[in-house]
Order: structure tokens, then sequence, then C-alpha cells
């Protein structure tokens, strides 16, 4: 079985047995405090080419959890403003979302639901219920790149079937490893970021109190 290693087993074949249920259960999962990058067009990419026929579902159902998913995020946004973004990522980098949507909030969150794993896109819908953007903007700009973007793994995943399984079956290992070392030395980085912030007497997440000085 192909499975991604950030998952557990038991979970993803869960999922797998879910179908199109489970990639909307994933879609929420994955715009989570935790998210898990790939493993949406993963769950997508096995699915379809198992079931070559139904691809086209496939790619609705991870369509509608994209969304759902977003929408999740932007809700949060709304509800906690830009604390929450910037309890998810660096106070820089949220800066530098912020200015992405005053250039253009459609087609920051647009490219940004487009653009394929390990681009985060979590911090997008977040931005945009901190800063009021439209709902119905949201929908229209995450609906149509996830759309696009499914419905082209599903389509490709239906006429490769074969050569992925057997580039699976092949590297199966190798790719585990390499992704577990990916993830080992994410975690060290994380910690030698919050040692380094500390040492430096920075908070690890910026409190209300900074909010409030932005706001003013």
């Amino acid at each position: 079985m192909i499975f991604p290693p950030f998952l557990p087993l038991s979970l993803w074949s869960w999922l797998e047995r879910l179908g199109g249920v489970g990639l909307i259960l994933l879609g929420l999962i994955d715009n989570s405090p935790i998210p898990l990058p790939g493993s949406m067009d993963a769950l997508l990419i096995i699915l379809a080419a198992h079931q070559k026929g139904w691809w086209w579902y496939y790619a609705i159902m991870a369509t509608i959890g994209g969304i759902a998913g977003a929408y999740g995020g932007f809700v949060l946004g709304h509800k906690e403003g830009k604390q929450a973004l910037e309890k998810k990522i660096s106070r820089k980098k949220a800066e530098k979302v912020y200015k992405k949507f005053d250039k253009g909030g459609f087609w920051t969150l647009f490219i940004g639901a487009l653009l394929p794993p390990p681009v985060p896109f979590s911090p997008f819908p977040i931005a945009a219920g901190a800063l009021n953007y439209s709902r119905r903007n949201l929908v229209l700009a995450v609906g149509s790149a996830r759309a696009i973007r499914y419905f082209g793994l599903a389509f490709l995943a239906r006429i490769y079937s074969t050569e992925i399984f057997g580039f699976f079956r092949n590297y199966e290992k190798p790719l585990f490893w390499a992704l577990i070392g990916l993830a080992a030395a994410g975690g060290v980085a994380a910690l030698i970021w919050i040692w380094t912030r500390k040492r430096e007497g920075k908070p690890v997440i910026p409190q209300p109190k900074d909010k409030d000085k932005r706001a003013a």
C-alpha cells in the first residue's frame, strides 16, 4: 500500500476506503494546525488511478475538500483576526501575505491554491478572514484553482495509472526514508528556531499586545 509517512497507516487506509468522502475530510485535516502537505494530491492520484472511470468524481470531491478546508481557515482568521495567522507563521512572513492581499486578494488566493506542495497554502485563507475578504471571492478563487489542479492530476492518474504504481513499487522505500529525513530536518530546524528566540528573549508566538500595536 502506498501512503505518506506523515500519516498514520490506519488513518490513511480509512481515508482511502472512504473514497470521495475521504478527500473532503482530508481537505479539512490539511488546513488544520498540523497540515499534511501533498496528502490530498497523493490520495487523489491513488483513487483516480485505481478507479479510472471515476477520475472526474474524485476530482470534484477533492475540489470540494479544498474549498471546505480553505473556508475553515477563513472562519478562523475572521474570528481571531491577524493573531490567528501570526500564531501559524512568523510576523515577517505574515507581513508578506498581507502585502500580497493589498495587491490583489483574488489572484493571491488563486495562485496559492493552484501551486503544488511544498508551497504552503493554509496561511492565505486565514489572512483572507483576518482582513475581512469577500467569502464569495474566496470560494471562487480557491474553487477554480483547485478544480484546475485536481482535474489535471486525476486525468493524468487515469492515463498513467500503470506507470504510477510501478514507480511507487520500485521506489517506495527510498521515498519513505527521504520524506522521513525531510520531516526530521524540519523538526530540528524548528527546535533551533525556538531555542534561538528564547535565548534572545523574544516570544515564540506573538502576544495579543503586539496585535494592538499593529492596529494602532
